[in-house]
């Protein structure tokens, strides 16, 4: 009988990987790339091998291809499952899931091995795809109010108080929308960005009437109406 290492290991080639090129990605066994001009959008697998078994999750990163030839760092492409701190976006697939927790799948040795390997293409399809495909559309199409450098100044403001940078800031319906790696539950960074906001709002800028603060999922945290 195979081991879970050798199972796992022709999950990943013999079904696994074709079925991401069937979606349109391309890559092999453990990064995987869905085509874009502008940025790479990307899927890792990350393993764990643990006793007879091996357990593995999905990273998923879209990093925009100017921001990492700009960065100096290694290779031709950002690695999903490695954090750098230039990435637009990134998450694991279980953040994505309607459990929105830690996702695992465990390939063991025995009859039901491929289910695990089934059920991760499954949320790739039905999850981690379409929300790649949505994120690298809203930058296609969406206004950026202000660029990458044209943050340093309050970014470095942000960090002077612990607080993660804004990654984006985009002109949606009226709103500014600001996007970072912040929590609800963080005060300190809600104090933060209320002040942010009340200096972006009191610009005057007629292209916006509010500013809305948002997690790198999307996910509204507050919202800042202007006077």
């Amino acid at each position: 009988m195979k081991t879970a290492q050798e199972l796992y290991s022709d999950g990943l080639r013999d079904h696994f990987a074709p079925a991401m090129r069937a979606l349109g990605l391309t890559g092999w066994r453990h990064t995987f790339s869905l085509p874009d001009e502008g940025h790479w959008a990307l899927i890792g697998v990350v393993r764990r091998p643990l006793g007879d078994r091996v357990r593995f999750t999905l990273e998923l990163s879209l990093t925009g291809k100017q921001d990492w030839a700009d960065s100096g760092l290694p290779g031709l492409r950002p690695d999903p499952r490695v954090r750098y701190g230039v990435e637009t976006w990134r998450a694991r697939i279980g953040e994505l899931l309607p459990l929105q927790d830690e996702m695992w799948w465990e390939v063991l040795p025995g009859p039901r091995w491929q289910v695990a390997v089934e059920d991760a293409v499954a949320a790739v399809r039905h999850y981690a795809l379409p929300e790649l495909l949505r994120l690298v559309d809203r930058h296609r199409t969406g206004e950026t109010y202000l660029s990458r450098t044209g943050l340093a100044d309050v970014n470095a403001v942000l960090l002077s108080a612990s607080v993660a940078r804004i990654q984006r800031a985009e002109l949606t319906d009226k709103t500014l929308v600001l996007t970072g790696a912040w929590s609800r539950s963080d005060p300190v960074a809600r104090e933060v960005l209320q002040g942010v906001a009340e200096g972006f709002l009191s610009a005057g800028d007629e292209r916006f009437r509010a500013v809305r603060c948002a997690d790198t999922l999307g996910r509204e945290l507050w919202v800042f109406p202007g006077r």
